[in-house]
């Protein structure tokens, strides 16, 4: 960690640059004698990366940034802030604490936080004179492998928190927590030696029943979205917990959140409604398709698929839905002279079980992207192919 960076001259061009374009940086160079060029120029890609995903970061005053991959792999304050809610207690211990965004939230809810970061050592040192800059004085940074030093102490957690990466040699594979690091499912008694309860963050890459195979005494599983991607899974696991795993969903918007929760056994034992296209139109959310929630959906909230495989529901009364909603304006048959005859020009398409890309079906009927109609081409009950020809009314 070079202290220079945050002498005040080099701070204010690292600001100037923000918006510049990086390579007259690289070809002009700097004069500064204590900090060299790629150095100045990992902070402005850093801090530019920032912006938007650690605003708390970005308008902060002395911050030093770590390389841009950091700034990439760590959590964005509004996933930190939903996960952070979801726990408290006196003391709780980061295992995996990165850049320490998940760390700075947790602050708010627990008396002590703990975050280990050893790689590389420089990382744990940025988060330390981080937390300082951002007036957090609860927080105490260990340049350490987070499972060994665990291993040392004799002390309990009201929660402990880890973020396993996925090792390298295993990209393009299924994905299994046995290929990542540290490898969670051989340390579970140890995590549950020194906490009742364990949060643990992965991607979601990871399917559901792999994920529950491998660990135990998993209570609940968080499906987290933002705007629609899905960015994490949180694995909630209680010790000595034996029933029924919970699931739990959030698309987080600007405006609200949309949740949705169900028992996953009883999503296997629940049977959907089915109907033909009636007035409206429903589209889950991204977080509810990859819970897959697709029976228990349809059960709570009284609305009816098209089809076993479709994902798409219907009902007569708007309601309020988790995911986009859409009145329906017409329904035709999968036919070139019905479509032709229907004069779609321009349109929103969407195919959901249906035999053809989006590609294909804007060539074949020369239809351009854009406009306020959203069609979907589909799969009724009947195992018809339909186009739905619809317009938005939520969010």
């Amino acid at each position: 960690m070079n202290n220079s960076i945050l002498h005040t001259e080099i701070q204010n061009f690292i600001d100037a640059y923000l918006k510049a374009d990086i390579s007259s940086v690289l070809l002009k160079g700097t004069n500064f004698e204590a900090v060299e060029t790629n150095e100045i120029i990992e902070q402005i890609e850093a801090k530019k990366r920032s912006e938007k995903k650690l605003a708390t970061w970005f308008n902060a005053e002395n911050i030093y940034f770590p390389n841009k991959l950091n700034i990439e792999q760590t959590s964005s304050e509004v996933t930190a802030k939903h996960k952070a809610n979801l726990m408290q207690g006196d003391a709780i211990i980061d295992l995996t604490g990165g850049f320490g965004v998940d760390c700075y939230y947790f602050s708010k809810h627990f008396k002590k936080v703990t975050h280990c970061e050893i790689n590389p050592p420089k990382l744990s040192q940025i988060v330390s004179h981080n937390y300082k800059q951002l007036g957090v004085e609860n927080i105490e940074t260990q340049t350490v492998d987070g499972i060994e030093y665990l291993k040392s102490l004799d002390s309990q957690f009201d929660w402990i928190y880890i973020d396993p990466s996925r090792r390298h040699d295993s990209k393009g594979k299924v994905f299994f927590l046995n290929d990542c690091l540290p490898n969670v499912p051989t340390h579970l008694d140890l995590l549950f030696k020194r906490s009742k309860n364990i949060m643990i963050k992965t991607s979601p890459l990871l399917d559901l029943s792999v994920g529950i195979g491998e660990l135990k005494h998993v209570k609940t599983i968080h499906v987290v979205a933002v705007n629609n991607e899905v960015k994490e899974l949180l694995w909630i696991l209680e010790a000595d917990f034996n029933g029924d795993i919970g699931i739990k969903t959030c698309n987080i918007k600007k405006e609200k959140e949309d949740l949705f929760s169900f028992i996953l056994d009883e999503e296997k034992t629940t049977d959907s409604n089915y109907s033909l296209p009636l007035t409206y139109l429903y589209e889950p959310n991204s977080a509810i398709l990859k819970s897959g929630a697709f029976n228990s959906i349809s059960n709570q909230l009284q609305v009816s698929k098209l089809h076993k495989h479709s994902h798409l529901y219907t009902n007569a009364t708007l309601i309020d839905f988790p995911g986009r909603t859409f009145k329906i304006e017409d329904i035709l048959p999968y036919n070139k002279k019905e479509i032709k005859k229907r004069g779609l020009n321009k349109a929103n398409i969407t195919t959901r079980n249906f035999p053809e890309t989006v590609q294909n079906i804007r060539k074949k009927f020369n239809i351009k992207d854009g406009g306020d109609l959203y069609v979907f081409f589909t799969t009724d009950l009947g195992n018809n192919k339909v186009v739905l020809i619809t317009k938005r009314v939520t969010s």
